[in-house]
C-alpha cells in the first residue's frame, strides 16, 4: 500500500468513516498517517486512596465499598459509589451514564482515573474511567495517543486505522541530507513517523516529535525562501502622489495617531510611492490600532483612481469594516465609496456587489474569502490587505493579489511574534511593527484564580451585566470528552444559566457550529441581545465589541500565552474599564509562572519574549500556542530552537545548492514537491 492510496482501502473504513474522515482532511493513507495525537495519555501505576492529591488526576484500585446510588432521572442522572483500598475511600460520581448502576456492583475491584475534588460530601472522582484492574495492567506505564475525531468516528477507530496503515504502507525514504541528520542529532524519518503515534515512552517520542517539528518548520522555510528567490521585486506602475482625503481623516480624529502608527503609515506610504510594490507586514499588539492604517493606505488608493480591497477572516468583522470605514467618509465628507462582499449575501446583492466592482461604483472592496471568487473583476486594483493575515494561506494571497496588475501587498497580524522569529517565518515580506497602545485605552485588569473561585466569577458576571456590560467566557473544548479534565462550552452554558438570573441570557458559540448559526450567534452578542457569550476560541479573531468587558478562561493553563492573550484581546475596546480572569485548573492557581506573565503585563510582545523564556523543548504535552502559524505539529514558541536549526539549514542547502539539483538532494527536492502539493497551502501565512 502507498501513501497516495485512499484511506477507503484500509480494512474497516468504509463510506461513513471515509466521510468523517474527510472532515478532517483526511483522503489518503498519507493524511491519516499525518494525523497526528493531539496529546497522549500517560497512564501511571495506582497509587494509595489516601496519598491521592486532590486537583490532579488520580489512578486508585479499590473494592466498591457502596452499592451504586441513582440521582436525577433519565440520561441527566448522576451514579455514584463509593471506593476504598485499606488506606482510605474516596467518592466517585458520573453525569449522563445511568446505565452504570447495572454495570457496578458492592466488593468488586475496579481502577478509577479522574480528577480528585473536594465537595461538600468529601474526596471525589469526577467522571472517572473505568478499568478492570487487568485491563488496566495493560495499559500502564504507557502513554496512548489520543487524535481528534469527526461525525460518528470515534477516537478508537482512527486508532486502529492508523496502526494498520502503519503495518501496510511502504513508508517515504530519508530526504534530509545525512549531515544535517548528523549535526542536530536527529532520529531517522520512518523511525518518527512510527514511533510518534505509539511511543514506548516519553524519551522516545521526544526524540521522534523532534525530527518532525524540525520537517515541518525546514519544508516551510525552504519553500518561503524558493517563493522569495522566485518573486524578484517588481517594479511599481502605480502613481500614488495625493493623500488629501487620508490627511484630513488623520485630522479630524478626536485622537492623535500614536508615533508607532505615524512610523508605520510613513513606511506604507513610502512604498506605495517607491520605485518597486510593496510587500509588507504589519505586526501590532490587540488594540494598536492597525486598522486605521489599512483605512489610511484604501483611502490613498482610492484618492488616486484605483481601487483597493481588505480582506477580513470572518463575515462579522468584515461587515464591522465596512460600516465603521462607511461612518469614517460619511462623517469627514470623504468621496469614498465602499461595498461589502461576503458568502452568506444573495445571489442578487453578490451580483449587484460584482457589477459595482467592475464598474468602478465602488474604490473600497471589504469582504471575506469572497474576494477572491472567479467571478469578481476588479478595475485598477493596487492594493490588497488581509486583515489578521495568518487566516489565510499563501496561495490564497496570491490569488488575491493576482486579481489586479499586480497590486501592493499589506499584511496585518495581531499575533506578537519576537522579531528574530518574524524575520525567520515572514522571509519573503518587510516588517513593520506598531508597538505602542492609544493613549486612551484603559489597561485591562487582570488576576488569576483556581476553579474553587467560580461562584465570586459569577456574582462578578452579574454585577456588570446589570450595569449594562457584557462578557465572554472561554471553554477549551466543545463537549464533555472521556478521560479529559477540561470544562466544555456545552455544559458550562447551562451551568452558568442556573447560577445567574433568568433575566441574563446566556449563550454558546463554538467551530461545530454552520457558519451561518456562528454568524447570527455573533451578530446577536454585538447587538447585546446576548449578555454572556460561552465559546471556544474561535473568538479569538474576528469581532470587536466595545461593549464587553469581561473575558473569563477557564483551564487557562491548557492554553499558551500567545493564545491567551489574543484572546484577552477581545475585551478592553470601549471606554469602560475591562477585566480578564485566568481560571488555573491545574491547582497552582496564581503561583502557576505562566499564568503570572499575563497577570503582570499587557504587552504582548513581552509576553511572547517571556513566553520563549519558560517553555522548554521537552514541553510538548499541553495544548498547542495556535493563533499564528498553524503547524501540523510544530509551534514556535515551544519549539523556536528547532525553528532556528530549521532556518539554518535551509539557508545552508540553499546556498550550496539553491535549485537542489544535486543527485544527494533528490529526494529532498521530490519531497518539498510533495510538501508545496499538500501542505504548503494550509499553513497560514
Amino acid at each position: 500500500m502507498r501513501e497516495t492510496d485512499p484511506v477507503s482501502r484500509l480494512k474497516g473504513i468504509g463510506p461513513k468513516a471515509s466521510e468523517a474522515l474527510g472532515q478532517l482532511g483526511i483522503e489518503t493513507v498519507g493524511d491519516l498517517l499525518r494525523h497526528y495525537p493531539v496529546r497522549y495519555d500517560s497512564y501511571a501505576p495506582p497509587v494509595p486512596i489516601a496519598q491521592a492529591e486532590e486537583g490532579k488526576l488520580a489512578v486508585v484500585r479499590g473494592a466498591l465499598l457502596t452499592t451504586p446510588q441513582l440521582h436525577g432521572f433519565g440520561r441527566q442522572a448522576a451514579v455514584s459509589v463509593t471506593l476504598g483500598d485499606g488506606s482510605g475511600r474516596v467518592g466517585a460520581v458520573w453525569f449522563h451514564q445511568p446505565y452504570l448502576k447495572n454495570t457496578l456492583r458492592r466488593g468488586d475491584t475496579w481502577v478509577l482515573r479522574g480528577r480528585l475534588v473536594r465537595n461538600r460530601f468529601g474526596r471525589s472522582l469526577e467522571q472517572p474511567q473505568l478499568f478492570r484492574p487487568e485491563e488496566y495492567a495493560e495499559r500502564e506505564n504507557t502513554l496512548q495517543p489520543v487524535y481528534a475525531t469527526a461525525g460518528s468516528l470515534s477516537e478508537k477507530a482512527i486508532r486502529k486505522a492508523i496502526a494498520q496503515a502503519l503495518e501496510a504502507v511502504d513508508l517515504e525514504k530519508e530526504f534530509l541530507p545525512a549531515e544535517i541528520r548528523r549535526q542536530y542529532g536527529l532520529a531517522e524519518w520512518n523511525y518518527a513517523a512510527r514511533t510518534i503515534h505509539f511511543p514506548p515512552d516519553r524519551q522516545e517520542l521526544l526524540f521522534a516529535r523532534e525530527r518532525l517539528v524540525f520537517d515541518e518548520f525546514f519544508l516551510f522555510i525552504l519553500a518561503i525562501r524558493l517563493l522569495r528567490e522566485n518573486k524578484e521585486a517588481q517594479e511599481n506602475p502605480f502613481d500614488f502622489r495625493n493623500t488629501t482625503w487620508s490627511d484630513a481623516i488623520v485630522e479630524g480624529l478626536p485622537y492623535r495617531l500614536t508615533g508607532a502608527q505615524q512610523r508605520v503609515l510613513g513606511e506604507i506610504r513610502g512604498d506605495l510611492k517607491g520605485p518597486v510594490l510593496m510587500n509588507r507586514l504589519i505586526q501590532g499588539d490587540v488594540g494598536s490600532g492597525k486598522t486605521i492604517l489599512a483605512l489610511l493606505a484604501l483611502t490613498d488608493a482610492a484618492e488616486n483612481g484605483y481601487q483597493g480591497a481588505l480582506m477580513a477572516p470572518t463575515e462579522v468583522l468584515a461587515r464591522q469594516h465596512w460600516e465603521s470605514f462607511t461612518d469614517i467618509y460619511q462623517r469627514y465628507g470623504i468621496p469614498c465609496r465602499p461595498i461589502l462582499l461576503t458568502g452568506s449575501m444573495t445571489a442578487a446583492e453578490k451580483r449587484k456587489a460584482y457589477e459595482a466592482i467592475e464598474s468602478h461604483q465602488a474604490d473600497v472592496i471589504l469582504g471575506t474569502h469572497a474576494l477572491i471568487q472567479e467571478k469578481v473583476a476588479y478595475d485598477r486594483l493596487a492594493l490588497v490587505i488581509t486583515d489578521e493575515q495568518h487566516r489565510f494561506g499563501v496561495r490564497q494571497r496570491e490569488a488575491f493579489s493576482g486579481k489586479g496588475e499586480n497590486p501592493h501587498v499589506l499584511v496585518m497580524s495581531a499575533t506578537p511574534i519576537p522579531r528574530t522569529l518574524a524575520i525567520i517565518l515572514y522571509g519573503d515580506l518587510d516588517i513593520s511593527v506598531v508597538d505602542q497602545l492609544p493613549a486612551n485605552r484603559l489597561p485591562i485588569k487582570n488576576c488569576v484564580v483556581d476553579a474553587g473561585s467560580r461562584p465570586k466569577i459569577y456574582r462578578f458576571l452579574q454585577k456588570e451585566v446589570e450595569a449594562g456590560r457584557q462578557a465572554y467566557v472561554i471553554c477549551p473544548m466543545v463537549e464533555e470528552s472521556e478521560g479529559l479534565d477540561a470544562e466544555n462550552v456545552v455544559d458550562y452554558t447551562e451551568k452558568l444559566r442556573e447560577a445567574l438570573p433568568a433575566s441574563i441570557r446566556v449563550a454558546y458559540l463554538h467551530g461545530k457550529m454552520k457558519p451561518k448559526e456562528k454568524n447570527q450567534r455573533m451578530e446577536e452578542f454585538l447587538r447585546g441581545d446576548i449578555q454572556v457569550l460561552v465559546s471556544t476560541t474561535v473568538i479569538e479573531v474576528g469581532v470587536n465589541v466595545p461593549n464587553a468587558t469581561v473575558m473569563v478562561v477557564e483551564n487557562a493553563e491548557r492554553f499558551g500565552l500567545a493564545q491567551l492573550h489574543q484572546l484577552r484581546g477581545r475585551v478592553g475596546r470601549g471606554r469602560h474599564q475591562s477585566y480578564c480572569v485566568f481560571v488555573d485548573g491545574s491547582g497552582e492557581g496564581g503561583e502557576n509562572p505562566r499564568l503570572k506573565i499575563l497577570r503582570e503585563s499587557n504587552d504582548g510582545f513581552r509576553i511572547a519574549s517571556e513566553d520563549l523564556k519558560l517553555r522548554g523543548p521537552g514541553d510538548v504535552f499541553g495544548v498547542r500556542q495556535s493563533g499564528n502559524l498553524e503547524f501540523a505539529m510544530g509551534d514556535i514558541f515551544t519549539d523556536s530552537r528547532i525553528l532556528q536549526a530549521a532556518s539554518d539549514s535551509a539557508e545552508q542547502v540553499l546556498q550550496e545548492d539553491p535549485s537542489l539539483e544535486r543527485p544527494e538532494h533528490r529526494p529532498l527536492s521530490e519531497r518539498l514537491a510533495q510538501y508545496r502539493r499538500e501542505s504548503f497551502d494550509r499553513l497560514y501565512l
